[in-house]
């Protein structure tokens, strides 16, 4: 059985005003290096990014303007047979926590289908779905799709980094 992290790192951040995943992305890898997965896979789109070798392998989306469906689908496409459930996450939640990822995951091999983790009642990341559940995704995303949510406030919100000032203390 295989679990493969992707991290959607594709967007331009036109709010945000340059390369965020570039700033973001080393605070999201350090924290799903210590999750119960098998592989992390970051997906590209807008910019080129510096991910060492050694910590993830990087996907490039050509579709990625289509919206985070079209890189969710490109990350998807590209694990192997091997993989059973793909863990969601964005490359804009420098927070997240390795528990959230391994909560999740505890779920849908309990239960299936799409798993995703919740904050004060609402849905957020990670998401974990399972082979079965990676067919005819929008290009807005899975937001529509419904899902068993998994209550992580105790661990924090992996945050949402959106402009400057959302950084607070990131580096």
């Amino acid at each position: 059985m295989g679990v493969s992290a992707l991290v959607l790192a594709a967007g331009e951040a036109t709010r945000f005003g340059g390369p965020k995943q570039a700033l973001l992305l080393p605070a999201v890898l350090e924290r799903l290096a210590r999750s119960p997965v098998d592989e992390i896979v970051v997906v590209e789109g807008a910019y080129e990014l510096e991910v060492p070798s050694d910590t993830a392998r990087v996907v490039r989306c050509a579709g990625w303007a289509a919206g985070p469906g079209g890189s969710l689908r490109c990350g998807l496409a590209a694990l192997g047979p091997e993989v059973e459930a793909a863990v969601v996450v964005l490359a804009d939640g420098p927070h997240l926590a390795p528990e959230a990822v391994e909560r999740v995951l505890e779920v849908w091999r309990a239960s299936g289908g799409i798993v995703a983790a919740s904050y004060a009642g609402a849905r957020g990341h990670p998401l974990v779905l399972g082979r079965d559940d990676w067919g005819d995704i929008p290009d807005g995303g899975l937001h529509k799709r419904r899902a068993r949510l998994v209550p992580c406030d105790d661990l924090g919100s992996p945050g949402d980094v959106d402009t400057r000032g959302d950084l607070g203390g990131v580096r």
